[in-house]
């Protein structure tokens, strides 16, 4: 009996196991459904634009002339930025042209009042620039024009300058450096009288020349030691003494220099 009992369960089981086996065949399990994931991009790193001013290179545009009755030779180096197409570029360099070709033009209407038969060898102009800024946004140029008319006793001298932020794409102002309301046009007088007193350049009978007036520190120039100062030959000493220039050092302009304006990489 009990082995007849046994043989039963096992039959049983067989069928169960086969009827398990049938289903599984003709009716497969589902997939597991994919739980869609959202994924954060990682953060991209920041691309910082890269400086005009790295971009650019400053190059001369040589130009020479000459011709008779009246006989004259015109002599001239152009600062010239190339890089990319840019405003600032163009603006720099429309700047710069027009220094050089209105010094030249003034040349030639002197050239009416010249005879035709030289009593020399002619008249001339000699127009270079050289560059004071040390490099960065700020482009500081001197333009240094020497000229001769035809029978006079001696050649003149004279200097024009240009200073110029790359970044903004304008000419800087010499009141653009000190904070609103400064009287900075007597810190800069005080400070050159005192230097042009101690040389031995007859001062004393040009001082009006180095008096508080824009226009007698129309040509300045930022350089890495100090502020650099010309003025011409006559205006704060004889012919012989040649043009003076003056380096006021940055620390001595501090007190009153723009925090905020193109001069703030320089105070420490």
């Amino acid at each position: 009996m009990m082995k007849a009992s046994r043989l039963k369960v096992l039959i049983l089981s067989g069928v169960v196991l086969i009827l398990s086996l049938a289903c599984s065949l003709l009716f497969p399990a589902s997939p597991t459904a994919s739980i869609p994931t959202t994924l954060t991009p990682a953060p991209s790193a920041t691309v910082m634009p890269v400086p005009l001013h790295q971009l650019v290179t400053l190059s001369s545009a040589h130009f020479e002339e000459s011709g008779q009755s009246p006989n004259f030779t015109i002599t001239s180096e152009t600062p010239v930025l190339t890089g990319p197409d840019n405003p600032r570029i163009q603006a720099f360099n429309a700047l710069a042209k027009g220094i050089v070709e209105r010094d030249i033009s003034e040349f030639r209407e002197s050239l009416n009042n010249m005879p035709a038969a030289p009593f020399t060898t002619g008249s001339f102009i000699e127009v270079g620039y050289e560059v004071l800024s040390p490099p960065g946004r700020i482009l500081s140029l001197k333009f240094n024009t020497v000229g001769y008319s035809d029978g006079a006793a001696h050649p003149y001298h004279y200097s024009e300058t240009l200073t110029f932020d790359l970044e903004q794409g304008r000419e800087i102002r010499l009141d653009g450096l000190f904070l609103p309301g400064a009287n900075y046009l007597q810190l800069l007088s005080d400070t050159c009288k005192t230097e042009l007193s101690a040389r031995d350049i007859a001062f004393d009978a040009f001082s009006t020349g180095a008096d508080p007036t824009a226009e007698n520190y129309r040509n300045w120039n930022i350089t890495a030691d100090g502020l650099l100062i010309t003025f011409d030959e006559y205006q704060v000493a004889a012919y012989a003494a040649g043009p003076q220039t003056v380096l006021i050092p940055y620390a001595n302009l501090k007190a009153i220099l723009d925090p905020s304006g193109p001069l703030a990489g320089f105070i420490h």
